[in-house]
C-alpha cells in the first residue's frame, strides 16, 4: 500500500474495531467510545475523500456484529429432480448458506451451512456461480 494510502487502511480497521466493539461490549461507556471511534473513521475518510461525511456514514458504518468477509455461499442440492432450499428467517425461501466466516474457506463454510440449515452431510463438488454483490445488492458496501 503507498504511503498516500495509509489513511484508508487506518481508517478500516479503526472501524473494524469499533464495530466489533460496538457488537460484544455491554458497558454503556465502552459503547460510546466505540461509537466514537466508528465516528472518527468516517470523519478520515470523509476528510480525504471530500465524501459528504453522512454519505461515508451510510456506506461505512452500518455494518453490525462481528465482520466476515463478505463472501457469502450457496449450496444447490439436487435429488430427484427437486432441488432442496430452505425457510429463512424472514419468510422468504433459498437455498442453504450464508456468510463465510472469517478464517474458513468457501468450502468449508458450505459444508457447515448446510449442516446448520438443512442438517445434511454433503461434499462439495464445484462452483457453479460467483455473483457480484455490488452490482446486485443494496445498501452499497465501502468494502
Amino acid at each position: 500500500m503507498e504511503k498516500n494510502e495509509k489513511w484508508l487502511q487506518w481508517a478500516v480497521e479503526l472501524q473494524g474495531l469499533a464495530q466489533a466493539g460496538l457488537f460484544y461490549s455491554k458497558d454503556k461507556y465502552e459503547l460510546e467510545r466505540y461509537e466514537r471511534i466508528r465516528e472518527i473513521s468516517a470523519e478520515i475518510i470523509s476528510y480525504q475523500s471530500e465524501i459528504p461525511l453522512e454519505k461515508v456514514k451510510d456506506l461505512f458504518c452500518n455494518d453490525v456484529g462481528y465482520q466476515t468477509p463478505k463472501i457469502d455461499t450457496r449450496a444447490a442440492i439436487f435429488k430427484e429432480g427437486k432441488i432442496l432450499l430452505v425457510h429463512e428467517a424472514n419468510g422468504t425461501w433459498a437455498l442453504p448458506g450464508g456468510w463465510v466466516d472469517v478464517n474458513v474457506s468457501v468450502e468449508e463454510n458450505t459444508i457447515k451451512e448446510v449442516k446448520e440449515e438443512a442438517g445434511l452431510d454433503i461434499r462439495v463438488k464445484r462452483i457453479i456461480a460467483v455473483q457480484d454483490r455490488e452490482k446486485h445488492n443494496l445498501p452499497i458496501y465501502a468494502y
